[in-house]
C-alpha cells in the first residue's frame, strides 16, 4: 500500500492551468497579475477588504507585529498550544511571548485567562502590546469574548488563522476578527501555494505598510533608496497562480475534510478512552486535521504506541502541538496556566486528514487504530 501522509497537497487541473499561464507570461518574480488577483479573491473569500500576499504565514505574523508597533521590551499574550511560528514571530521584534493556556471547550487560548491578565496588567500600568490568538487545527478561538476584552483596554488583537481558512465563527469567516488576520498556504495546509501566506486587515493602512516592508521597504525613487529596514516577504506570481486555483476549490476541500472527520468519529467514537478534539458551539471548523486523545488508563495503550503502530503500516500521524511553555526555546517566558494544553499534548494525536483521502484511506487508518487498541 502507498504511504498515507498527514495533510498532503490536493492539486487539480485549474492550478496547473493557472501556473502555466504565469510561466508562459514570463512573469515569475514577486508581484504580478496573479498576485493582485489572488489578494483580491482572498479578501473577498474571507470578507476582509484588504490583503497582502506574502511568502509565508510566519512572514505575515512578523509583519503584523511590526505594523501595529510591537517592539523591543513589549509583551504579547499568545496561545501556548500552537506551532512555534506564533511565538517565534514575537521574538523577531524583540518582544516577549506571554504564554496563555487553552480552554477545555476548544483547545484555543482561554478568553477568561486573557481577560484576567489584561485586568491585572491594567491595574499596574503594564498592558501588553498585543494579544495573538491562534485558530487551532482550523477551529476559531472565542472572538466575541477576546475582542471585548482587548477593546476594553485598546490592545490590538492578531488573529493567527494560519490553519483556519474556510472556517467560521458565528457565521463569519475566520481571519477578520482581529486588528490583523494571518493565513498560511504552506504545503500541508488545507489549501496551498506550495509555500506562502497572507496578511488581511479592515484598515488599509496596515496592509499598505506591510506591503512596503515586504518589498525591502524601497522608497518611491528612480534609484534604490530605503528609509526603513525591509524584508523579502512578497509572494511570487507563480505561487499566487497556484493559490488562485486552490482558493476556488476551498469549499470542496473543506466539505471533504469535514466528511473525513465524521467518518473517523463513526469508527472511533465508540471506543472508551478515545475522544476527539472538542467542538466549540460558536463556529464551524474546516477540520484541517482530525485530532484524537488517547487515555492510556482506559484504552490500555498510549498515544505514542498508536503513532508508532501507524508508522509501521506506512501511515503518518503526529502528536498534537507541544505547548510553547514546554519548549526549551521559551523556558524563560511567563506562563499563565498550562495544565489544559499540556494534557492535550500528552494524550493528543493528529490523524491523516488531507482532502484527497478516500473513504478506503480513512478506513485503513481507523482500522489500524482499532487494531492497536484491541478493539478491531
Amino acid at each position: 500500500m502507498s504511504r498515507l501522509f498527514l495533510s498532503p497537497p490536493d492539486m487539480g487541473e485549474l492550478e496547473r492551468k493557472l501556473l502555466l499561464d504565469a510561466f508562459d507570461s514570463n512573469w515569475v518574480a514577486p508581484l504580478g497579475p496573479h498576485v493582485d488577483a489572488f489578494e483580491a479573491e482572498l479578501a473577498s473569500r474571507v470578507d476582509v477588504p484588504h490583503a497582502a500576499a506574502l511568502s509565508s504565514g510566519t512572514a505575515a505574523l512578523h509583519l503584523a507585529l511590526l505594523v501595529i508597533g510591537v517592539g523591543e521590551g513589549d509583551d504579547v499574550l499568545v496561545s501556548s498550544f500552537t506551532f512555534a511560528a506564533s511565538a517565534n514571530a514575537i521574538t523577531y521584534v524583540r518582544a516577549r511571548p506571554v504564554l496563555v493556556d487553552s480552554e477545555t471547550a476548544s483547545w484555543n487560548i482561554d478568553p477568561d485567562l486573557v481577560a484576567e491578565e489584561l485586568d491585572r496588567r491594567a491595574a499596574v500600568g503594564r498592558l501588553p502590546a498585543a494579544v495573538m490568538a491562534v485558530d487551532l487545527y482550523g477551529q476559531c478561538a472565542d472572538y466575541e469574548r477576546l475582542v471585548e476584552s482587548c477593546a476594553r483596554y485598546e490592545v490590538p488583537l492578531i488573529e493567527d488563522a494560519a490553519e483556519a481558512i474556510g472556517s467560521t465563527y458565528r457565521n463569519r469567516p475566520a481571519g477578520g476578527f482581529g486588528t490583523i488576520g494571518v493565513f498560511s498556504f504552506n504545503g500541508n495546509k488545507i489549501i496551498t501555494c506550495g509555500g506562502g501566506g497572507a496578511l488581511v486587515a479592515h484598515d488599509e493602512a496596515y496592509v499598505v505598510r506591510a506591503r512596503h516592508l515586504a518589498t525591502q521597504a524601497r522608497d518611491v525613487a528612480p534609484h534604490y533608496q530605503h528609509s526603513d529596514i525591509g524584508y523579502n516577504y512578497r509572494l511570487s506570481n507563480l505561487l499566487a497562480a497556484v493559490g488562485r486555483g486552490q482558493l476556488q476549490s476551498l469549499p470542496t476541500k473543506v466539505a471533504r475534510c469535514r466528511a473525513i472527520n465524521h467518518r473517523y468519529r463513526e469508527h472511533l467514537g465508540c471506543v472508551d478512552g478515545i475522544d476527539f478534539m472538542p467542538v466549540a458551539p460558536h463556529g464551524d471548523s474546516n477540520n484541517w486535521l482530525t485530532c484524537i486523545t488517547v487515555d492510556p488508563s482506559v484504552v490500555g495503550v498510549d498515544r505514542e504506541s498508536i503513532r508508532q503502530h501507524l508508522e509501521r503500516l506506512d501511515i503518518e500521524s503526529r502528536p498534537t502541538w507541544k505547548p510553547m511553555h514546554l519548549q526549551p526555546a521559551f523556558a524563560a517566558c511567563p506562563v499563565i496556566g498550562g495544565a489544559v494544553s499540556q494534557r492535550a499534548f500528552e494524550l493528543g494525536l493528529c490523524l491523516p486528514s488531507g482532502s484527497s483521502m478516500t473513504d478506503v484511506d480513512v478506513d485503513r487508518v481507523a482500522n489500524a487504530v482499532l487494531t492497536r487498541c484491541g478493539a478491531a
